[in-house]
């Protein structure tokens, strides 16, 4: 007999599988709104799919506004817009990552 069939925390890995899959940084809302839509999953997996959704959200958001801004602004306007923006890229990288972390450790 296969030991992967009388595994029973087999499920348990693919659901934190799946929550890992919705927090990957920029294509992760894409199967969040997958699991999200569907209504099913556990409630760990619904809550870190509206996570991914929020975050990735505000994040676009605030990227677009920030780059269009710097398309409007002088010279050295757009260089502080640009870099703040690739701080926000950054900040949103890495929370996603700690998102991501703390689903492998098994924290809510």
């Amino acid at each position: 007999m296969n030991d992967v069939e009388h595994d029973p925390f087999q499920e348990q890995k693919l659901q934190k599988l799946q929550q890992i899959i919705c927090l990957i940084p920029v294509v992760g809302w894409i199967p969040a709104i997958w699991t999200v839509s569907r209504h099913q999953g556990s409630r760990q997996e619904l809550s870190a799919s509206r996570a991914s959704i929020r975050l990735t959200l505000v994040w676009a958001i605030a990227y677009s506004l920030l780059w269009f801004a710097s398309l409007q602004a002088s010279e050295t306007l757009t260089l502080r817009l640009l870099y703040f923006n690739g701080l926000l890229t950054s900040g949103y990288v890495l929370v996603s990552l700690g998102f991501m972390f703390r689903v492998w450790q098994r924290k809510n």
